[in-house]
């Protein structure tokens, strides 16, 4: 439940009181053991959470079979907080060596009152980068040297704090997005303010540069399309509004004319870019009796287009393959996820709240094989001497593949490298501090950035 807000651990609590009557016999799409009519929860007896994420069979068909994946290509500009506009990014040529270049420090890690949620972005020979206090740097990609800093709080309108937002580059310009309540424009080679607009919400997620349009989704699921030039706002778009979110936020995917924009509702909506008007809308929700965190259905990570298909996966478990023009689902899956699908080749790779990576067949939706990260990764901590300590795993991000690895880093501080056709762990490198955003690659490079604020090259 690490870095999950408060209002989800209290709905938490409430629906797993609201679930101690009798047992549903099935759960949604087939999961879980058969149980007798009319049984119940006795006192003493305990119901996982997680049940309802079961681990998925790989299908019989695909059994031995290879699917395809294409070569590595350079990646010379990391605009969007997914790479491109699209959110993906299918296989790049960065850090072949697998070792560590540098590490800087970029401000502020996350703490009490402010935690760093940006993913990284790059370009021009920069990486721009967010701290835990809304404070933007610009450093050089090649040394590591922080070229300038701007803060993009209002101290006399934000004395309450904040935290979250994140960065994007277009049109000579790195875009912020902030949970200070503000969307602004800032020069980027010099860091100086170009506009700023107050905005009645906090914004946790980054925003996404398609053209002349600024597009991102504030806490209280509503979609706003800036101009990019002079920050006013052409329109917007609110979606269902749901109090309890996941944290980590999301970003929408532009493909065309057509904005793809993901909801804490678990509601992805597919709007005109033009004018905002919906053109399909899609729920990826379930909600099981036995699991309070079917509750929460924000859709954390990033939906991708890709082939003219849309990939998202909900915290309420639902992995879904969605036609981008007629908003028709091709196949689903139940997975919960907070982390963005990344489709490449002949498939789609997934990570589970619960730590295994899914393989699937693009196509079709069956699953070629599933690895359990966590496997080997377990201890205990907190308590005293052996009272009250609890067993831990950690929480991964990613997958990003680059030059023939799959790579993810997780909340242990690891960065990892695994085998794309297998899953089996090549290599690991320490990072220092954990790591709660997928990297990202420039110019033959992996960049990572970790809860304390570190800045780390992966070459």
């Amino acid at each position: 439940m690490n870095r999950v807000l408060k209002v989800a651990l209290i709905c938490g609590v409430a629906a797993t009181m609201a679930s101690c009557g009798t047992v549903s016999r099935n759960l949604p799409f087939g999961l879980g053991g058969k149980k007798d009519a009319g049984s119940t929860a006795s006192e003493g007896q305990r119901i996982s959470v997680l049940e309802f994420e079961q681990q998925l069979a790989p299908s019989a068909a695909l059994s031995g079979r290879d699917f395809f994946l294409p070569g590595p290509q350079a990646v010379t500009a990391w605009t969007q907080p997914g790479g491109t506009t699209e959110n993906l990014v299918e296989h790049v040529i960065a850090a072949p060596n697998f070792q560590i270049a540098w590490k800087r420090s970029i401000g502020s890690g996350s703490a009490h009152v402010g935690n760093v949620m940006a993913p990284i972005v790059a370009a021009d020979g920069k990486i721009f980068v967010l701290d835990g206090e809304s404070t933007v740097s610009a450093v050089s990609a090649d040394t590591g040297e922080v070229l300038w800093k701007t803060n993009v709080k209002d101290n006399e309108r934000d004395r309450n704090g904040g935290f979250g937002g994140g960065v994007a580059v277009g049109n000579g310009k790195v875009y912020v997005s902030s949970g200070y309540r503000s969307m602004s424009a800032l020069d980027a080679n010099t860091g100086a303010k170009v506009w700023t607009q107050n905005v009645d919400s906090p914004i946790h997620g980054a925003p996404t540069v398609a053209g002349n349009r600024v597009y991102v989704v504030d806490v209280d699921s509503q979609l706003f399309a800036f101009d990019a030039t002079t920050g006013a706002q052409d329109w917007t778009y609110r979606g269902i509004g749901e109090p309890a979110h996941v944290m980590r936020a999301s970003s929408p995917a532009v493909s065309g004319n057509t904005v793809v924009a993901p909801f804490a509702s678990g509601q992805l909506v597919a709007l005109s870019a033009l004018n905002g008007q919906a053109v399909w809308e899609e729920t990826l929700s379930r909600t099981s009796r036995t699991s309070a965190l079917s509750e929460v259905r924000d859709i954390a990570g990033r939906p991708v287009i890709s082939r003219a298909m849309v990939y998202g996966v909900s915290h309420s478990g639902v992995l879904s393959a969605t036609d981008l023009r007629s908003g028709q689902p091709k196949w689903q899956l139940p997975v919960v996820g907070v982390n963005a699908p990344l489709p490449v080749g002949d498939v789609v790779y997934v990570v589970s709240k619960s730590g295994e990576l899914i393989t699937v067949n693009r196509d079709t939706g069956q699953v070629y094989w599933t690895r359990q990260l966590n496997e080997g990764r377990a201890r205990k901590e907190g308590g005293f001497l052996t009272i009250g300590r609890r067993t831990i795993t950690p929480q991964w991000s990613g997958p990003l593949l680059a030059s023939n690895r799959l790579v993810m880093v997780n909340s242990y501080g690891e960065a990892v490298a695994f085998d794309p056709k297998t899953g089996v762990a090549q290599t690991t490198l320490k990072l220092g501090a954990p790591a709660y955003i997928a990297p990202a690659a420039y110019n033959g490079a992996l960049y990572v950035l970790t809860d304390n604020g570190q800045l780390i090259c992966i070459r």
